[in-house]
């Protein structure tokens, strides 16, 4: 055996890639050749950082600042506007020092993980789901449980679903989620939060989505609960990226019990001594009325390209999907053009430059059948890749 291959990657690498990533770098290059492409695959806005927060950024790099290393937790000034945002949409009173600002909500997830779970224990989730739970607690040793969901459940787990399951020491619910869009009603993920405090599991709730929801008439709600209302034992993941709209200023947060704070605080501190500071201090101005309102006119767009969406994918023969109440995406059904999704979406962005996301991210089992369809982005590009789409598959 040569060098190379006794210097090679751990076995803990050998996970799942996130397949999406491949399709946007295929996108990037079918817009450098052709500049024809259509994306309805964006896991993220179309649009950038309120006006008040990218102010405030030029604000600070203009000043001299040296914005240098902050606190592991974060600036407190941002732990105390996330605190107040808890009171404005949830009514729920939130200790800043409960409150570690995170590298994205991603960081965030990995820092519950190391903080909760010993190797070998038992992680349920709903599939479809996330990709990046899946694959980062395999990294970390954990047993992943993946629970079947469909339409009947709104593409969510249930607590009869994780009575089913023995030696369970964690459950990740989100709400909306991410492909489905879909949200627990209260009772629902009350009973999940109430059943993991009963039996002693850890609760994590993703709730990076919050704020995208809509009503049965289409039009923006604030419809989702925080798993905080229920359990203060629940681990709650918040992020900049979705309805705030700062995707690439990498900032997220969350809300721990008191016992965790000394354990993600070391952790946090040897990973990445602290979130982006210049992200931090612009994002104080996140939660002022003229950031609501901004952001809140994106949601009304969303809904605009929800309503398209729904109404042009029958027209085109695509007729099972999820009802799509939160986040910004439509979770397809095209069992009856291809099982397999993902060679399937990438001849669609040949073919046609209309790019979509692969089921396989989501469901490793029968995601084949399914495709990601985004609505962030702008309304001609919905109706063009409508359209591009409905020819391809006629």
């Amino acid at each position: 055996m040569d060098l190379a291959s006794r210097l090679g990657a751990a076995h803990r690498a050998d996970v799942p890639p996130f397949y999406v990533m491949d399709q946007i770098a295929a996108f990037a290059q079918r817009m450098a050749t052709h500049r024809d492409g259509i994306s309805l695959m964006a896991g993220q806005p179309s649009t950038g950082a309120p006006k008040p927060v990218a102010e405030e950024a030029v604000r600070l790099l203009s000043s001299g600042d040296p914005l240098g290393y902050t606190g592991i937790a974060g600036v407190p000034a941002l732990r105390r506007g996330i605190a107040g945002h808890y009171r404005e949409w949830y009514g729920v009173d939130v200790d800043p020092d409960d409150i570690v600002v995170t590298t994205g909500a991603s960081g965030a997830f990995l820092l519950a993980f190391l903080a909760c779970f010993e190797p070998g224990d038992k992680i349920a989730m709903a599939c479809p789901s996330y990709p990046a739970y899946r694959n980062d607690l395999q990294v970390l040793g954990c047993e992943v449980v993946e629970i079947a969901t469909g339409p009947e459940t709104a593409y969510q787990p249930t607590v009869e679903q994780l009575e089913a399951i023995p030696d369970l020491k964690g459950v990740i619910v989100a709400s909306p989620s991410n492909p489905a869009g879909t949200l627990l009603a209260d009772d629902e993920l009350k009973a999940i939060a109430l059943w993991c405090d009963d039996h002693a599991v850890r609760f994590i709730s993703d709730e990076i989505y919050h704020g995208l929801e809509y009503g049965a008439d289409g039009e923006p709600v604030r419809a989702a609960s925080t798993a905080r209302e229920f359990s203060t034992e629940a681990i709650v993941i918040g992020s900049f990226s979705k309805y705030f709209s700062m995707t690439g200023w990498r900032l997220g947060w969350m809300i721990i019990p008191p016992q965790l704070r000394r354990a993600i605080e070391v952790l946090s501190g040897n990973f990445t001594i602290c979130p982006p500071a210049i992200s931090q201090h612009a994002a104080v101005k996140a939660f002022t009325p003229e950031s609501y309102d901004e952001l809140d006119g994106h949601i009304r767009h969303y809904a605009d390209n929800r309503r398209a969406l729904l109404a042009g994918l029958p027209q085109i023969g695509i007729t099972g999907f999820a009802p799509a109440l939160g986040a910004f995406y439509v979770y397809a059904d095209i069992g009856h053009v291809t099982h397999d999704s993902l060679t399937w979406c990438r001849q669609l962005l040949d073919d046609t430059g209309v790019a979509l996301a692969s089921g396989v991210d989501f469901d490793p089992t029968n995601g084949g059948s399914f495709v990601r369809i985004s609505f962030a982005g702008s309304r001609p590009d919905i109706e063009a890749g409508l359209a591009r789409l409905g020819d391809y598959l006629s």
